[in-house]
């Protein structure tokens, strides 16, 4: 009887030690799933071209050029539309080209957000800026301005769309929104925000 009961004993121990594996191995597959898919979540990254410049300087700005009072107002309008884009976290980083326009735009944003600036040296670089975003800031949304004729190379990297419509000197409006998730098609958006584009052609009618 003793020999018995020590017997039981033994395989109830046994059951209870399998039992806690089982529960220690479903735990930790658990843990890592959430941590898996976490990981490969979708980078949102946002597309737009410097705000608005004197009409003199639109065609051909230099490095040095500044916002009109109407691209002052087109920043603050950016800051106010994608302050709290993500009611969670806000947005996580800006890259702006190394010119003030490009700073002066994302300014407004940088510092209601607090998110960190970086600055793109090497604007024609598109693989290196998206490879960049993608490493650094997976899962993650991002802003990016630049020069309008690189919005279509940077979203053409990002596996986004290559039907851009081409922009004119003195057109501003135009907000592009790149969905990359870890799996499936990206997705591009087009929004328009601030003061709504108006053709030369039109505004003289």
């Amino acid at each position: 009887m003793a020999e018995a009961s020590e017997q039981q004993r033994l395989r109830r121990r046994r059951r209870r030690q399998r039992r806690a594996v089982a529960i220690a191995g479903f735990v930790l597959l658990a843990i890592g799933l959430a941590w898996f898919f976490e990981s490969q979540a979708t980078t949102t990254v946002i597309v737009t071209r410097y705000a608005d410049l004197p009409l003199a300087a639109a065609a051909q700005p230099a490095a040095g050029t500044s916002l009109s009072a109407r691209g002052e107002r087109r920043a603050r309008e950016l800051a106010r539309l994608l302050g709290d884009v993500d009611v969670v976290a806000g947005i996580d980083a800006i890259f702006v080209t190394d010119d003030r326009r490009s700073r002066d735009t994302g300014a407004p944003l940088a510092a209601r957000s607090s998110a960190p600036v970086h600055t793109v040296q090497d604007p024609a670089d598109v693989e290196g800026l998206v490879l960049r975003i993608l490493r650094e800031y997976k899962g993650k949304i991002v802003l990016i301005i630049t020069d309008p004729e690189l919005m279509q190379p940077v979203i053409a990297e990002m596996q986004g769309s290559k039907k851009l419509p081409e922009l004119a000197a003195d057109e501003y409006d135009n907000l592009y929104i790149v969905s990359i998730p870890w799996f499936g098609k990206v997705k591009t958006l087009r929004l328009h925000f601030g003061a709504a584009y108006q053709p030369a052609a039109a505004t003289a009618e």
